[in-house]
């Protein structure tokens, strides 16, 4: 048994699934992991008075725990002059670094593999503070072309990836963005809960659904801007009078806003537990991602397809890279209006097609949480070699 620390942007308190979480609980099932959760920001701390609202610990099973921070970070990200942002941003890497110096006390760790996921400001610094035997930072997502870590991440993410023992990253676009940095680098791509998307289990259909009559269109996840291209969706659904759609998940500003709720055939049923999504999706005809294409989506890993596929479902979405190089040939894929509308009429008529569901599960399968994480353990295990 080994012993992995972790620190990420993800909160383990999320309610929505994560990639980070799956893999710290699939490591978990042969080794310690002692999963670092985010800290709070200085005005959510000042807003609570300085008080915790969590123990300093809590586990999930015997060997993974949660590790909650009690000094709040800094907003380094948002300063004007970067020797200010370097300095704030080396002070909330420092309280991390106590914080997980605690945890190796109490927890008698030792050679220790540290795993940073997409932390690109509060690890920097972490090799340097910690000194891990095996130090991984794994791009699950280009979190750089998102507003508030443009000013500063690109030389933070190439300063960790330069000096990581290991990169790991969940698509080859990435993996070829990052390797002139580091030749050690590793693509695992994701994995899907199996137990939990199980398309043998007859779920009831749910409540906010029963009006809604086939062919349902599907979608679950986060409904934002920055992903999700609403004025496609607009222009499809609008031509798609026969079909219903039904998305599932949060809203950003921009969404609960848009005209998409005028339109008589699309649902929004909101936020919904992890453990739910499955009963919505197993009453889906098909399952979409219509992603908006742009830096952020472009490379990126989209875990709903593997669950999508897991239930057997036909799937439409974007033709991004990964979409592209992982899921082309069990998935239909389309960029405008016109090939998405036919797209979705192609899958529609296989919704009962028993031999091409099956073929997808068997796809899914090859992406579970398990086989990811061996590639992890494989990775480690060649540089060790080394």
């Amino acid at each position: 048994m080994a012993d992995f620390i972790i620190t990420t942007l993800q909160s383990w308190d999320i309610e929505i699934g994560s990639t980070i979480k799956n893999t710290a609980i699939e490591i978990s099932r042969q080794n310690r992991v002692f999963y670092i959760n985010t800290p709070p920001g200085i005005l959510q701390w000042m807003r609570k008075g300085g008080r915790p609202n969590k123990p300093d610990a809590v586990s999930v099973n015997d060997n993974l725990h949660i590790i909650y921070c009690r000094i709040p970070a800094l907003p380094a990200g948002n300063m004007p002059f970067r020797w200010l942002f370097n300095l704030m941003n080396y002070c909330n890497n420092y309280t991390i670094a106590r914080t997980i110096k605690k945890t190796i006390k109490k927890y008698k760790i030792q050679n220790y593999t540290h795993i940073i996921d997409t932390d690109i400001f509060r690890s920097r610094y972490l090799k340097q503070l910690l000194r891990p035997d095996i130090s991984i930072y794994y791009r699950r997502d280009y979190v750089i072309g998102v507003d508030y870590w443009k000013k500063y991440g690109v030389s933070c993410e190439q300063a960790i990836v330069a000096q990581s023992d290991i990169v790991l990253t969940n698509s080859d676009y990435f993996t070829e963005e990052l390797k002139p940095l580091n030749g050690n680098i590793h693509t695992t791509n994701t994995g899907v809960d199996l137990e939990l998307y199980d398309a043998r289990i007859e779920h009831e259909r749910p409540a906010d659904m029963a009006g809604i009559s086939s062919p349902v269109i599907g979608y679950t996840g986060a409904i934002i801007q920055s992903r999700i291209d609403g004025e496609l969706l607009y222009a499809v659904i609008q031509q798609l009078a026969e079909y219903n759609f039904v998305f599932v998940g949060p809203e950003d500003e921009h969404f609960k806003g848009h005209a998409l709720h005028q339109l008589k055939n699309a649902f929004f049923v909101g936020r919904k537990d992890v453990d739910m999504l499955p009963h919505y999706i197993r009453y889906f005809d098909v399952c979409i991602n219509p992603q908006y294409v742009n830096p952020i989506t472009e490379g990126n890993y989209p875990l709903k397809i593997d669950e999508y596929l897991a239930m057997g479902k036909p799937v439409v979405a974007t033709g991004t890279h990964t979409m592209r190089n992982v899921f082309g040939r069990h998935t239909h894929l389309a960029n405008d209006t016109e090939s998405w509308i036919k797209a979705l009429r192609v899958a529609v008529g296989e919704t009962h097609d028993t031999a091409l569901s099956q073929e997808r599960i068997r796809f899914a399968h090859t992406h579970s949480w398990e086989n990811s994480v061996k590639k992890i353990y494989q990775a480690i295990e060649e540089f060790k070699r080394r």
